[in-house]
């Protein structure tokens, strides 16, 4: 769509009534307002709320389990789900209802993870259920699962950094310790101000290896090892390489999933035992009614949601003749029985949000997982230091047993004991205090003799640990080791099926046996496509839009139509309404940029109906040039999706226009002139890329603005600005002509 005019500015500056401290109100700059009062609640929410950091996990995830650990839920049994969310409100005190969301979305009966973190019994719902509500917390109990251990297990080791809670009564960490990449693993979703996150999950096992890989070789092809994330809820997922490789590289794109099936002779049925991640059975069911209603779909019976202790079941039963292949690729097509999930792999990285591909995400897991094990081991050498000093006082004791006896017995005040083995034997205050708690039954020779012959073992112990910690070779080594153990441990194979060899798609023509209906197109110049049927039109409301977006496109026409969708990036994409859903005028719509999986960062500029490609295009350049190109150019033999170069690069864009016959068009430039010409004077070319004729005489510094069909201009007296011969530089523009355009295109 053609960029809106920018609004002039205005030279006083918006005042805001802000209310005081006593109920009085003051005035107080918008900008100051922002920076004072938003400012801080949106970073708030970006850093302590909604956006993952590097162990997997937000503050509300972390908070919780941590809780349940310092309960000793890692090794007890279970406890009702109430006093967990009671404990945790020291840590979180957003309330008990948001906490208890964030354990049934972590248990194990809820499925939403893949490897969840607690070992749940009750009802905790359903991740692939809209409508199956989880029980409340006094019915519940829980404890930690088993894998658990490895987000706990050097915790007590110093290895992450510990901070006071939000009353400083007690400390929590600022993260966990995490011995595989959880961040892959776990699936989650954020919205915060500004910015959101999605991720997807990855199988353990192949997460591991590929980490694995990436560390022994920083070249690894990562597809290699991880071919594809893997659901909870199953699915099947149709590999896309390229599109693979995208994501993979930056943390951007979809993934393509659909549900899995198999037809049941005896009942002439079909059964679907497992559905894409994003999607609900209601929603999936709500839809085929829809379309039965509608009579897009005639081949189904009845469908029936025959869910279960044994797991998800959806029935489908076929009338008599239906083809469930071909009834399969219809309802793949229509319904959400496939669909994309958008990834946003969007992490704080030291408190900044970043979005990256899967291999800055594990190198980034690495460089922190190499300082947690670092930090670990320089935790295990300050201990055994401070044994081995101990351990050399009690060695200058075996020098003389019985002078220590003496000094003790001869020593007439306690606190005297201490300073006088110091002075006798020459040992620190530490050692010497040891020294003087030994029992009177351990003051033998066998006893210090055995205490001080793991000296030797120490200081090698010492040493290889030094060792360890000043290579990165060797932290690197450790690491390795751990994953493969997590991976043995804990790995489960895939639950998400990759279709390498995608089924046959229906053919074209197979679309046009959907019998067509009347629809009412509208597209919004931010990238918005409504289809609209009829009958939601005649009692529908004013068309509902973004704040900031207009409606550029309002036509009637039929829901097998083609479209064309030409973007900022010089590509032009070909699609059927039959591909977009029906949508009410109170909804926003499909965005086309995610729809059509366009490249990030293009934009939607035009939305064109050829209808049989008769007429032509007009391509409006910034350098007073126009470009007649045929619209069937632009009718490919084959089913292409996009098409490149669909218009020329060599001026900037400021206006398109689709006419199916010639007639007269305003042009205007920035130095407020504007001509009046007929189409018919421009020559139609056969390639799309032409730079088109020069129609607009431009003065010095002076650019083409837009170009608008004449009786769209609100130009009272044509005669004035009409031209009879190109280029020209046409008229200046009077008040009483200014431009005004109304929901037709630009």
């Amino acid at each position: 769509m053609a960029k809106k005019k920018q609004e002039p500015q205005h030279s006083r500056v918006r005042m805001d009534k802000v209310v005081g401290l006593v109920g009085s109100t003051m005035e107080q700059p918008i900008s100051e307002t922002l920076e004072l009062n938003y400012m801080p609640y949106a970073m708030s929410v970006i850093v302590s709320r909604a956006i993952p950091e590097i162990d997997g996990f937000k503050p509300s995830h972390r908070k919780l389990l941590y809780t349940m650990y310092k309960m000793g839920l890692l090794t007890g049994g279970r406890t009702k789900s109430a006093n967990i969310v009671g404990q945790t409100m020291r840590l979180n005190p957003h309330g008990d209802a948001a906490i208890y969301e964030t354990m049934v979305r972590l248990a194990k009966g809820n499925e939403t993870l893949l490897h969840p973190f607690v070992d749940s019994k009750g009802n905790f719902g359903k991740v692939y259920s809209r409508d199956m509500a989880y029980a409340a917390s006094r019915y519940t109990e829980a404890k930690l699962a088993p894998i658990c251990a490895e987000l706990f297990r050097d915790i007590d080791y110093d290895t992450v950094d510990m901070v006071d809670n939000y009353d400083a009564s007690t400390k929590e960490p600022s993260l966990l310790p995490c011995s595989f990449p959880n961040v892959l693993v776990s699936a989650n979703q954020g919205i915060a101000v500004g910015m959101a996150s999605n991720i997807c999950s990855f199988n353990l096992a192949e997460v591991c290896a590929t980490t694995v890989g990436l560390m022994k070789n920083p070249e690894h092809d990562i597809l290699q090892t991880l071919p594809g994330p893997d659901f909870s809820t199953g699915g099947q997922l149709l590999f896309d390489e390229a599109a693979t490789r995208e994501i993979y590289r930056t943390g951007r794109g979809s993934f393509q999933l659909r549900a899995k099936w198999r037809y049941v002779k005896e009942g002439n049925l079909i059964e679907i035992s497992q559905i894409p991640y994003s999607t609900a059975i209601e929603v999936i069911m709500d839809k085929v009614a829809e379309l039965i209603k509608s009579g897009k779909i005639k081949e189904i019976s009845d469908m029936r949601d025959e869910t279960d202790l044994g797991g998800l079941k959806l029935a489908i039963d076929l009338k008599r003749g239906v083809d469930p292949d071909k009834l399969m690729q219809k309802l793949f097509r229509l319904t959400p029985l496939q669909d994309s999930f958008a990834c946003n792999f969007n992490i704080l990285i030291a408190g900044m949000p970043r979005v990256m591909g899967v291999g800055e995400i594990l190198q980034e897991w690495t460089a922190w997982r190499t300082e947690c094990v670092r930090r670990r081991i320089f935790f295990q050498v300050q201990k055994k230091q401070e044994r081995l000093h101990l351990l050399r006082g009690l060695e200058k004791i075996l020098l003389d047993i019985d002078k220590a006896i003496r000094i003790i017995r001869q020593t007439e005040l306690e606190s005297e004991v201490v300073p006088n083995l110091m002075i006798g034997f020459g040992i620190d205050q530490i050692q010497a205090n040891f020294v003087a708690e030994i029992k009177l039954r351990n003051i033998n020779q066998e006893y210090i003799l055995r205490q001080t012959k793991a000296i030797s073992e120490l200081e090698e112990e010492i040493a290889r640990l030094q060792d360890t910690m000043r290579s990165n070779r060797k932290l690197q080594k450790v690491i390795i080791s751990e994953l493969e153990q997590v991976a043995k441990k804990y790995g489960q194979p895939r639950k998400t099926q990759i279709l390498y060899d995608l089924p046959k798609q229906v053919p074209e023509q197979e679309l046009e046996e959907t019998e067509g209906y009347p629809v009412t197109l509208v597209a919004t110049q931010d990238g918005y496509l409504k289809k609209i049927p009829q009958s939601s039109m005649r009692n529908a409301p004013e068309q509902k839009v973004k704040e900031g977006d207009r409606v550029v496109l309002q036509l009637e026409t039929n829901s097998q139509a083609e479209v064309l969708v030409f973007t900022d990036q010089f590509q032009c994409y070909k699609t059927r309404l039959l591909e977009f859903e029906d949508c009410k005028a109170s909804l926003l719509g499909q965005y086309l940029p995610q729809k059509l999986a366009m490249e990030p960062g293009e934009n939607v500029v035009k939305v064109v109906l050829p209808g049989d490609y008769q007429g032509f295009v007009l391509f409006c350049f910034e350098n007073g040039k126009i470009a007649r190109v045929p619209l069937s150019a632009y009718a490919t033999k084959t089913n292409r999706k996009k098409l490149t170069g669909a218009y020329s690069d060599k001026s900037p864009l400021r206006a398109i226009l689709a006419m199916e016959t010639d007639g007269e068009l305003a042009a205007y430039s920035t130095d407020g002139r504007a001509m009046v010409f007929s189409t018919a004077l421009l020559l139609p070319k056969t390639t799309r890329s032409t730079i088109g004729i020069s129609v607009l005489t431009l003065r010095k510094k002076a650019t083409l603005d837009t170009v608008v069909p004449l009786e769209g201009s609100g130009i009272s007296n044509p005669a004035r600005y009409r031209c009879r011969t190109l280029p020209a530089a046409g008229a200046v523009l009077k008040p009483e002509d200014s431009l005004q355009l109304s929901i037709t295109d630009r």
